[in-house]
């Protein structure tokens, strides 16, 4: 069995980002030479989420929007976390869109059904963040 490991690394001009990374993903599995196992991808920081969706605005916004309302970034006060940091909604957000996913290889491809995606959800942004992926098989 072989194994593959590879960082991306993200830094968003923005607090909350979601970004598609299937195509950096793919690269890491071409790279990898591996065509059939399984694909781990997992957000290295407790405010940054790697989930599979629809590669859709519409989505994108109503992402934004529900989470918002479930764990609003304000009032700061709202969150007993915010003494030191102001990023308790971005721990709530991650904790609710996952830390990671996993994919099957098939033939030397992501085993996706259909429209499916992996983003990278980024909800206390601003600074520089990475991603693992690992990827064992043969």
């Amino acid at each position: 069995m072989k194994s593959y490991k590879k960082e991306l690394w993200f830094n968003t001009s923005s607090r909350r980002q979601l970004i598609n990374i299937t195509g950096e993903v793919e690269k890491c599995l071409a790279e990898s030479q591996i065509t059939e196992g399984l694909l781990l991808c997992n957000a290295m920081h407790i405010t940054a989420s790697v989930f599979i969706n629809d590669d859709e605005s519409g989505l994108h916004n109503d992402f934004e929007k529900w989470l918002e309302g479930l764990a609003p970034e304000k009032p700061y006060s709202r969150y007993q976390h915010n003494g030191y940091e102001d990023n308790g909604d971005a721990h709530l957000k991650r904790t609710i869109m996952g830390r990671e996913v996993v994919v099957a290889i098939s033939d030397g491809k992501l085993d996706f059904g259909p429209w499916e995606r992996i983003f990278y959800g980024e909800f206390d942004g601003k600074r520089k963040k990475r991603v693992l992926v690992k990827i064992i098989g043969e």
